[in-house]
């Protein structure tokens, strides 16, 4: 079986820092859990931005620096980064919600179109909503899943309308 694991944006901004959560932080110890069980090939995403982060579309829509690139909020939260040691890991750094990059990452490291693929982390109703759809409309074959214990969203309702709009699109949830 080809499968891969996508860890979305598990970075210290969203986790601890300029839009971090209680929810968020919440789940680092699952995610982390299911990282170290995950046998086979991990894709990381970061949310990347930079210093003219104000001057954009996003930062007109959500006016918090986050992410820039060189930044201690960049990086990985650490015991993320722990968890992921030793692991056969591609890092996909991205400049807006989903990686259009990422399905060929996927199909090139497993040597076509994965049978599972399976997504954790921040935020789900942004960022791993988002890479969810992009993988299942690239791979409408492959059983795409969510991990709902190791995501969180911007709010709880907002995590709970993410998995519904999910769910609808045929992405198992966990």
């Amino acid at each position: 079986m080809k499968n891969c694991l996508i860890v979305v944006d598990m970075q210290k901004d969203f986790v601890d820092g300029a839009l971090g959560s209680a929810e968020a932080q919440a789940i680092v110890d699952a995610a982390c859990e299911r990282i170290k069980r995950f046998d086979g090939p991990v894709f990381v995403t970061l949310d990347t931005h930079f210093g003219d982060y104000m001057d954009t579309r996003e930062g007109a829509f959500l006016p918090v620096p986050h992410c820039v690139k060189g930044t201690p909020g960049h990086a990985l939260n650490d015991s993320v980064a722990q968890a992921l040691a030793g692991k056969d890991v591609t890092t996909v750094e991205k400049l807006t919600f989903g990686s259009v990059e990422l399905p060929g990452l996927i199909a090139k490291k497993l040597g076509g179109a994965p049978d599972s693929v399976t997504l954790l982390g921040l935020c789900t109703d942004i960022c791993v909503v988002s890479n969810a759809l992009i993988v299942k409309a690239h791979f409408p074959e492959a059983d795409v899943c969510v991990a709902a214990d190791s995501c969180a969203g911007v709010t709880p309702e907002k995590h709970a309308a993410a998995l519904d709009t999910m769910a609808s699109c045929q992405i198992r949830i966990l």
